[in-house]
């Protein structure tokens, strides 16, 4: 007897055989369960890096300087650039919705768990493609309830992993839908599709390998067939490539680079002075641990949770071996699937092999394998790669269910169950800043970044001695992070203690003499204490990143040039800061008078006087100019 013949599995297998049947309806069921899933978040308020990104977010709040927020790095802050991130289509979404709502984050949280809802519902629509309907639901299942998901979801920064995904499985469901005569239409779709998928998350970028998985998938070619295969397939190849050169492009234009120049937080030490294969390895049983078993999550994987490993040991020989195992495994399913030793499995080996394949492609961008990426692990970078993951989960049901069909069926329910309800307690940790940084705290203590946090919320309620504390902390577990070290310096400041400031601040500098932002608050600090040389040292050094594009250090630069009496230099930086974005204001005009004026070329500062009283008409600031201008105009009587 098998479960289709017991009583109780056969009328629920009958109930189900609709589904089975109809991809449209079985694409309305995981729709429906991703929402059920993620409704408790709805509840949910704009939480850790939803501040900064959209709360804080000024540029972003009216529509009318919307577009100019889409030619600025992803990361509003002074950082930036450095972070290496620019997602105009998230951007974009972020200051309509903003525009729409303001300050509401309920309608945020709705879109979003309908966006991950649909992506869902799209991944039941490719694995179909490719497998039955019946195992292709059981995986998109699993996928619409994983807890890995949650930070994704629940977290409104997730924004872009979901709609990123969305576009890129849509790309992938042209391409599968249509074949190999995709025509105009379908071209354009998946052009167009990639451009908005990468636009919006960075690791769309994989697109093109994944096509070539999917054609691999579809039809048994061998190497002998390439040429017939880039025939077929160039105009869409060339296509693709034209999208991702244009973005990378743009990329480099808003970022001044392609990738990130800032590695993981707390990971300074894997960028230069130790083999990166000895920690990234060692992150690797994480990702299985995640996929597999995702009881034990975190909103950071910085040191000391991931540890920075400077040899080879137990942790990441694992890594490594279990990666060779699970290539190898890949291999010999893909081997097994070969058409003439295929036998009637409904579900082919191949699914592995697809399924590891698409894991491997789409987490290359954050492996930190190729370059470095801004984080050791994070699980909403899982959201993608997931779909490999449950597309070879879903040929493992199927070769349990042809053996033990009753265990089958109650293995899949009790995963979702299982699944949902962690899925269901994790939402929860998202509710807004205090719980995610109370149970970043509570999990992992030895977190650098739980420390950090723990450090600013110390100071924002005064109790400075504890927050130079878990600071201290903070700067041992993440090897003198450079944003850390330089939010320290400045807290210092704050404090009153102006010599820790210029000790933790001139670490910074020598640690990492490439980046402005260090010499810069030095240069402020040098000016308060007299030291004008020490401050004009600082602010070239600053200068020399900024490149000439920074107004408030040129204007430091020239101040501290005039104090040492270098009046002619002094100009110079100040005519400097007046070509700098953001420079051209009365004031520096009225300053560079006054150097000129030092410098001995009184026609020069009134010109520059002149130039100051045109840009404020009528302001009693002119009483001011006029009355420099005075003092340097000869007597009437001298003419």
């Amino acid at each position: 007897m098998t479960l289709d013949d017991t009583p109780f599995f056969g009328r629920a297998l009958a109930g189900l055989s609709s589904l089975w049947r109809s991809r449209r309806g079985a694409a309305v069921l995981v729709w429906a369960l991703a929402i059920a899933a993620h409704l408790n978040t709805l509840g949910n308020d704009f939480a850790y890096d939803d501040r900064p990104i959209i709360v804080e977010n000024e540029g972003i709040h009216r529509l009318s300087d919307l577009p100019q927020a889409l030619t600025e790095p992803y990361w509003p802050n002074e950082y930036g650039q450095e972070l290496g991130l620019w997602r105009p289509v998230t951007t974009a979404v972020f200051g309509v919705l903003w525009a729409a709502v303001g300050e509401n984050a309920v309608p945020f949280h709705i879109l979003l768990v309908l966006l991950h809802g649909a992506v869902t519902a799209l991944v039941l629509l490719v694995a179909a493609e490719l497998i039955p309907l019946r195992w292709a639901l059981a995986g998109a299942a699993i996928f619409a309830v994983h807890p890995v998901h949650v930070e994704a979801v629940a977290n409104l920064v997730g924004m872009a992993e979901v709609l990123s995904s969305a576009a890129f499985l849509l790309a992938c469901l042209v391409l599968l839908r249509r074949g190999v005569a995709l025509g105009a239409a379908g071209l354009v779709a998946i052009w167009g599709l990639y451009a908005f998928a990468f636009l919006t998350k960075e690791s769309a970028v994989t697109l093109p390998g994944v096509v070539l998985l999917l054609d691999a998938m579809r039809r048994e070619w061998r190497v002998r067939d390439l040429g017939e295969y880039l025939r077929r397939r160039g105009v869409l190849y060339a296509g693709l490539a034209a999208v991702a050169v244009v973005v990378l492009w743009a990329r480099v234009q808003v970022l001044g680079s392609v990738a990130s120049p800032f590695g993981p937080l707390g990971a300074t030490l894997i960028e230069h002075e130790v083999p990166r294969i000895w920690t990234v390895a060692g992150t690797w049983p994480h990702y299985l641990r995640l996929l597999f078993f995702p009881a034990e999550l975190s909103a950071d994987y910085s040191p000391a949770v991931v540890p920075i490993l400077l040899g080879w040991g137990a942790q990441n020989v694992l890594g490594a071996v279990l990666v060779l195992l699970v290539l190898a495994g890949a291999w010999a399913a893909w081997r097994a699937g070969a058409p003439e030793r295929r036998s009637s499995d409904p579900v082919t080996p191949r699914a592995v092999t697809f399924g590891v394949l698409w894991f491997v492609i789409t987490i290359s961008p954050v492996a930190n394998v190729v370059f470095l990426s801004g984080v050791l692990l994070a699980e909403r970078t899982l959201y993608l790669p997931s779909v490999g993951f449950v597309i070879a989960a879903a040929w493992g049901a199927a070769m349990l269910h042809r053996e033990r069909p009753r265990a089958a069926v109650l293995g899949i329910a009790a995963a979702l169950a299982l699944m949902s309800a962690r899925t269901l307690t994790r939402n929860e940790t998202w509710r807004d800043n205090f719980t995610v940084f109370d149970t970043l705290l509570a999990e992992h203590p030895e977190s650098g970044r739980a420390q950090w946090l723990l450090g600013d919320a110390n100071f924002i309620v005064g109790n400075h001695p504890e927050a130079f504390q878990a600071y201290r902390a903070a700067i041992s577990l993440l090897h003198g992070s450079y944003p850390l070290l330089v939010e320290v310096g400045r807290r210092l400041l704050i404090a009153g203690r102006e010599e820790a400031a210029v000790a933790v601040l001139e670490r910074a500098w020598k640690d990492e003499p490439e980046r402005a932002i260090a010499p810069q608050v030095l240069a402020v600090i040098y000016q308060r204490q007299g030291r004008w040389e020490d401050a004009v040292r600082a602010a070239r050094a600053a200068d020399r990143v900024y490149q000439g594009s920074d107004a408030v250090t040129l204007h430091l630069l020239a101040q501290s040039l005039g104090r040492l009496g270098r009046w002619r230099e002094s100009a110079t930086e100040r005519r400097r800061t007046i070509r700098a974005p953001g420079g051209d204001r009365w004031q520096q005009w009225y300053w560079l008078a006054g150097a000129e004026a030092a410098a001995g070329d009184t026609a020069a500062a009134l010109a520059a006087l002149d130039s100051a009283r045109v840009r404020i008409p009528g302001s009693p600031w002119v009483r001011q100019i006029d009355s420099l201008a005075l003092t340097l105009s000869p007597p009437q009587n001298a003419r």
